[in-house]
C-alpha cells in the first residue's frame, strides 16, 4: 500500500493510518529495538569492562558468558513460539545488563584475592571467589527474580509475559556466570603480583565509593535530611500521580503512526471507538411484553391498524427489494416487526441519545438509528409507526448495510457508535464515560442494567486504571517477598529493616518524581518501581553481606564502613555504571514509553545506588545492628 501511495505523495497529501499499519509499524519497532538494544547494550559492556579491568580476558570472557545467556533464552522463545511484544522487546538489554552485573562482582572479588593473597593457586582463587559469591549472588538474583515475578500480577497479557522472560532468562544468567566464568578462568594462568617496587614509588588513588563513606562519617546528618526531604517530596508526587495520556503521544511527530492518527482524529470523525449497546428494556415501556413478542397486536399509533387482519392468512409479505409493494402487505409485517427499537418511540431515544453525544468536544463521529430517523423526517417531514413499517421493507440491501444492520441486532438491542477525539488535550477516559452514563441514567431516565459499554477507548481505559491497582499489588508483592528473604539472609529483622528502607525510598522517589514531573503511568513504566526495587537491593545484599564480615575484623563500625565501601562499593559502582547507562540505551527507541522506561529507570537505578552508598551506611550506624565480640 505504501508503494503505491508514494507514487500519488506529489498529487496529495496522503496519509496511511489504521490498525493494521499501527501493527505493522509496532512489528517493525520491536525488531529494531532488538536489534539496536542488544547490539548497543553490548558495545557499552564491552567499553566498560575495558576501562575497569583493562584486560583482554576481563573482556571476552564475561560477555561470552552473557551472550551465552541470551542466546539460550532466545533459542528457547523460539521453540515455544513465544512471540515477543513492544514491552518484551528490551529483554535482551536487561538480560545482557543484569547477567554482566553478577558476573563482574565474581570478577572484582577474584582480582581482590589475587592482589591480596599473591601463594594461592589459580584452583584456590576461583573456588574461594565462587564459594564467597555463592551466597549474595543467588539471594540478588532471587530479589531480583521476585521483581520480574511480581509482574504476573500485573493483569496485562504483555507485561505478565515480560516478567516470565525476564525470571526464566535470569535462572540461565545465575548458572552460567558460576559455571561458565569459573571453568573459562581454570583455563587461564594465574595473575601475576604486582612488582614490590611499582607498589611502594605509584601512589593508589581512593576508588569513588571511599570518598561517599568519608561523607558519611562527617556527615550523616546532611544524608538523612536529604533523605527526609526526598520522602515527603515522593509522597506529594505520589498523590498526584496519574493514568491519563494519550495513545497519539506514545509516537514521534515523524511517524506516519502520529501523522495518520493526527490527520483522523482532527479531521476525520475521531480514531478511538467507543460503542454504547442498549436493550429495549432500558426504556420505559419500550420493550413488549412476553405475551406481546409471542402473537402481533394492532399497533396502537397506526389508526389503520384494521386493515392489517387477514382472515385467509395468504397475504404475501413485501418484497424488501421492491419499493413498490402494497403498503397493506407492509402493514401486515409490520405486525411482526422485528426490533422494539423501529418504532417511533424507540427512535426518538435514540435521537436524544444521539444528540447529547454529539454536543460533547471529547465525541467526534457519532453514528446510530437516529440518522436513519432524521433522514427519514427530512424526506417525509414526519413518520409515524406505520410509515417507518413501510419504510423499513421498503430499504435496499445497501442502505439496510449501512444504516439498519450494524445498529440493531435481534428484537431487542441497539448501538450507538462513537469516536472519540485521541488528541484531545482535555481527555479523561474514565470521566467521560461516567459523564455519559448519568446522563443516561439521570437525564434521560434508562435502567443502567441493560446499558453497556464497550469498544477500544473502555479496553483502553480499563487497562489504564488498572494499573493504579496493579502498581499497589505488584510492589506489595516485592516487598513483601523480600523482607522475607532478607530475614532469611540475615537472620534479624532489624538488620532486614535497615535494608530495606533504602530501597524504599528510591522506588517511591521515581514514582513520586513522575507524579511531580506529570509523566503517567504506562503498560511500560508500571514496572519501574518493582524493577528498582528487585534490582536495587543487589546492592543493598552485597553492601551488607560484606559489612558482617569486615565488621567481625576490628568491631570498629566506622573502619568497617570504610573498608566495605573500598571493596564491594567498587563492584556496586561499575554495575550501577553499567545499569545505568545499559537503561539509557532504550532512549534510542521509536517507541515514547519504551524511552520513558528507560531513561526512568536509569534514574531510579542512580537513586539506589546513592541510597546504598549514604543511607544505607548512616542506617548500619545509627542502629548498630551486628553483634560485635
Amino acid at each position: 500500500m505504501r508503494e503505491v501511495v508514494a507514487r500519488y505523495k506529489d498529487e496529495a497529501q496522503i496519509f496511511v493510518g489504521g490498525i493494521s499499519m499501527i501493527t505493522a509499524d509496532m512489528i517493525t519497532f520491536i525488531h529494531k529495538d532488538l536489534v539496536v538494544f542488544g547490539g548497543a547494550t553490548l558495545l557499552f559492556i564491552i567499553f566498560v569492562l575495558a576501562v575497569i579491568f583493562r584486560s583482554m580476558s576481563f573482556i571476552l570472557i564475561p560477555v561470552a558468558t552473557c551472550f551465552t545467556a541470551v542466546l539460550i533464552m532466545l533459542g528457547l522463545l523460539s521453540w515455544l513460539d513465544w512471540r515477543v511484544t513492544v514491552i518484551s522487546s528490551n529483554f535482551v538489554a536487561l538480560l545482557l545488563i543484569i547477567a554482566m552485573s553478577i558476573i563482574v562482582h565474581l570478577v572484582v572479588r577474584y582480582r581482590e584475592y589475587a592482589e591480596q593473597n599473591p601463594d594461592w593457586t589459580q584452583r584456590q582463587l576461583v573456588s574461594e571467589t565462587v564459594r564467597f559469591m555463592a551466597i549474595p549472588c543467588l539471594y540478588t538474583t532471587l530479589t531480583t527474580m521476585v521483581a520480574f515475578m511480581s509482574l504476573v500480577v500485573s493483569g496485562i497479557r504483555p507485561v505478565i509475559d515480560f516478567g516470565w522472560m525476564m525470571t526464566i532468562g535470569l535462572v540461565f544468567a545465575l548458572v552460567l556466570a558460576f559455571l561458565l566464568l569459573p571453568a573459562c578462568l581454570m583455563l587461564l594462568p594465574r595473575p601475576k603480583p604486582k612488582p614490590i617496587s611499582t607498589q611502594e614509588t605509584k601512589p593508589k588513588s581512593k576508588p569513588l565509593p571511599v570518598y561517599c563513606s568519608q561523607f558519611v562519617e562527617r556527615h550523616g546528618g546532611i544524608v538523612l535530611g536529604v533523605s527526609v526531604v526526598v520522602g515527603v517530596l515522593s509522597i506529594w508526587g505520589i498523590s498526584r500521580l496519574q493514568v491519563e495520556n494519550r495513545f497519539i503521544d506514545y509516537f514521534h511527530e515523524t511517524t506516519e503512526i502520529y501523522q495518520g492518527l493526527s490527520v483522523i482524529d482532527q479531521k476525520l470523525g475521531g480514531t478511538t471507538s467507543l460503542d454504547i449497546v442498549i436493550k429495549a428494556r432500558a426504556v420505559n415501556g419500550l420493550a413488549k411484553s412476553e405475551d406481546e413478542q409471542s402473537r402481533p397486536s394492532a399497533d396502537e399509533d397506526d389508526p389503520f391498524a384494521e386493515v392489517d387482519a387477514d382472515p385467509f392468512g395468504d397475504v404475501e409479505t413485501v418484497d424488501e427489494d421492491d419499493p413498490f409493494a402494497d403498503p397493506a402487505d407492509a402493514a401486515t409485517s409490520a405486525k411482526n416487526s422485528t426490533s422494539a427499537w423501529m418504532t417511533v418511540a424507540g427512535l426518538q431515544e435514540i435521537e436524544r441519545i444521539h444528540d447529547h453525544l454529539e454536543t460533547l468536544p471529547e465525541v467526534g463521529k457519532v453514528q446510530s438509528l437516529g440518522i436513519l430517523y432524521k433522514v427519514g423526517k427530512e424526506l417525509n417531514g414526519s413518520l409515524n409507526n406505520f410509515e417507518l413499517a413501510v419504510m423499513d421493507k421498503a430499504l435496499s440491501e445497501g442502505v439496510r448495510a449501512a444504516l439498519v444492520e450494524p445498529f440493531l441486532h435481534g428484537e431487542d438491542e441497539t448501538r450507538i457508535t462513537m469516536r472519540v477525539k485521541d488528541s484531545y488535550h482535555g481527555l479523561k477516559r474514565a470521566e467521560l464515560v461516567e459523564r455519559i452514563r448519568s446522563h443516561l441514567e439521570e437525564g434521560l431516565g434508562l435502567n443502567m442494567e441493560e446499558v453497556r459499554f464497550t469498544g477500544l477507548l473502555v479496553l483502553y481505559n480499563n487497562m489504564l486504571q488498572s494499573l493504579f491497582s496493579s502498581q499497589i499489588v505488584t510492589l506489595g508483592v516485592v516487598f513483601f517477598c523480600i523482607m522475607l528473604m532478607f530475614v532469611v539472609l540475615f537472620r534479624s529483622v532489624l538488620v532486614s529493616l535497615v535494608g530495606i528502607l533504602p530501597n524504599v525510598l528510591a522506588a517511591v522517589s521515581i514514582l513520586g518524581g513522575m507524579g511531580l514531573i506529570g509523566i503517567p503511568l504506562d503498560m511500560m513504566t508500571i514496572t519501574i518501581a518493582a524493577i528498582t526495587v528487585g534490582i536495587g537491593v543487589d546492592d543493598t545484599i552485597h553492601y551488607i553481606h560484606r559489612f558482617k564480615k569486615e565488621i567481625a575484623v576490628d568491631g570498629d563500625y566506622v573502619a568497617a564502613m570504610h573498608r566495605s565501601h573500598g571493596s564491594i562499593g567498587k563492584a556496586m559502582y561499575y554495575t550501577s555504571v553499567i545499569i545505568i547507562f545499559g537503561f539509557s540505551i532504550m532512549a534510542l527507541s521509536e517507541f515514547i514509553p519504551t524511552i520513558y522506561f528507560g531513561l526512568l529507570t536509569g534514574l531510579a537505578m542512580f537513586a539506589a545506588l546513592m541510597a546504598a552508598l549514604f543511607l544505607l551506611p548512616k542506617f548500619i550506624l545509627l542502629t548498630r545492628p551486628f553483634k560485635v565480640e
